[in-house]
């Protein structure tokens, strides 16, 4: 139906990886079954208030329980890549100590199945569900929490190292030090700028220690998470400039460069030595630790941050804020601007500054909302116009030689949004929570198509009817 009988012309290597994207908390639900332990994310998801709309994630999608269900749904879009997580509290439920093997005998069954259906496993390590016992050191804040990943870790790659050919230790290590630490909009609550830079470190660290930890125990290739955000200035103005150099430092190279060069960037450096003082928690031989370890990136791309300078003060520690996308832009069910090029730009700068590893892009998606209409169906031509525009960006990188290894959707399913609970829908499946039934929408037959043409656009046809043209004249996101 999609695909036109003719000869492909990809712009994408043979055994390039076209996939979606999970985690355990936004989808498995049971957080009673098999010994599984709390985790951060329990405990706060039960401040009134802090969920919106009051939800939580005990059913989430009942992938727990219904994983076939969702490995089904994997073959039958012609995935060949699917990225989940194993749940760290289900698998050390008190945090250090004894191992669940229940919880490993799941995660096996579910690595098996993948492979069986010829879908490469990709497993996230720390998908922002830390065992809420390790909050008795603070979580993140305290630096037994490296030994305590690298426990949870070694016990993984034990049992999965032989069959997971993509490990990523650490998710969006920025999101946790910001949401989790610095605003405590996110588990574990905390709202302390000084703490947020320490708990980042120490991500970072068990990174590094995670990597060392399960070399030896897998041919798979590690690394980590981060999600990137492009910064550019909200004017040609030196002081805006400046502005977006230092965002640049917050949001990205305060991780990239421990990574990829074993050090902080001394500007943003400066910044966190001004709002939180001495940095005393960086010990000698950590920075060695960090860098290095990056068999490939694992790129999470959403939208970029257009900055202004402005003054610190209250609820601003640093000398720029975040302003309003330009009024052209198109936007996101959620208000985030759609910008595809900024992706290609992303991929060349990190080939460009970084030592070339490959680069999996491990979440890309939407918020679009659209729910079954007469016919059954979930029509998200936005969603369609998004994952075309992508797949046209990534195309216009590996162009410029960036060395791209795969795609990964977010996400395979409408599921848990974090603090904003179910409202948000991102999936190329749709989710009736009430009956857990599981709708494809058009996205994830035209996901199909696409990948059955290795990602060549042209040979499937953009098709939507009225909705397209209604999207064509501007009526984007």
């Amino acid at each position: 139906m999609w695909v036109r009988s003719q000869p492909m012309v990809s712009p994408f290597p043979d055994g390039f990886l076209w996939g979606a994207a999970t985690s355990a908390y936004q989808t498995e639900g049971a957080l009673d079954a098999d010994g599984r332990g709390p985790s951060v994310w329990d405990s706060f998801a039960r401040r009134p208030g802090a969920i919106e709309g009051g939800g939580d994630a005990s059913i989430a999608t009942d992938s727990y329980r219904r994983w076939r269900d969702d490995v089904e749904l994997v073959g039958e879009l012609g995935l060949t890549a699917y990225r989940f997580s194993t749940a760290w509290s289900r698998v050390v439920p008190d945090g250090r100590g004894a191992i669940n093997s229940a919880a490993l005998d799941h995660y096996e069954r579910v690595v098996d199945a993948l492979l069986e259906k010829g879908v490469e496993p990709v497993l996230t390590l720390n998908h922002w569900d830390m065992p809420e016992a390790l909050l008795d050191e603070g979580g993140w804040l305290g630096r037994g929490s490296v030994d305590a990943f690298t426990h949870y870790a070694t016990a993984v790659a034990e049992r999965l190292g032989d069959r997971v050919p993509w490990w990523i230790t650490q998710c969006e290590p920025w999101i946790v030090q910001l949401l989790g630490y610095q605003l405590g909009i996110h588990a574990p609550g905390f709202a302390d700028v000084a703490s947020s830079v320490r708990a980042g470190h120490h991500i970072l660290l068990a990174h590094g220690a995670g990597y060392d930890a399960i070399r030896g125990l897998t041919k798979g290739r590690i690394g980590c998470g981060p999600n990137l955000l492009p910064c550019v200035p909200a004017s040609d103005s030196e002081e805006d400039r400046l502005a977006a150099l230092g965002s640049d430092g917050f949001v990205n190279r305060w991780y990239l460069d421990p990574l990829f060069l074993g050090r902080y960037p001394d500007d943003m450096r400066a910044h966190w030595e001004r709002v939180a003082g001495p940095l005393d928690f960086i010990r000698d031989g950590d920075l060695a630790q960090i860098g290095g370890r990056m068999d490939f990136l694992g790129l999470n791309f959403y939208s970029r941050r257009v900055m202004r300078a402005a003054e610190p003060g209250p609820g601003r520690p640093f000398p720029w804020q975040v302003v309003r996308a330009p009024e052209e832009s198109r936007l996101t069910d959620e208000g985030t601007e759609i910008v595809p090029g900024a992706l290609t730009e992303l991929l060349v700068r990190l080939k460009t500054d970084y030592p070339e590893v490959p680069i999996l892009i491990t979440e890309n998606g939407l918020v679009s909302n659209e729910t079954p209409e007469h016919d059954g169906r979930v029509h998200d031509v936005r969603r369609i116009r998004f994952l075309r525009a992508h797949v046209q960006a990534m195309a216009d990188a590996v162009a410029q030689g960036v060395n791209l290894a795969g795609y990964l959707h977010w996400s395979l399913l409408d599921n848990f949004e974090w603090a904003l609970g179910y409202r948000p829908r991102f999936g190329l499946v749709y989710v009736d929570y009430p009956t857990q039934t599981r709708i494809p929408k058009d996205s994830a037959r035209h996901y199909a198509a696409l990948i059955a043409a290795n990602g060549d656009l042209d040979a499937v046809p953009e098709e939507g009817g009225e909705a397209a043209e209604a999207d064509a004249s501007g009526v984007f996101g």
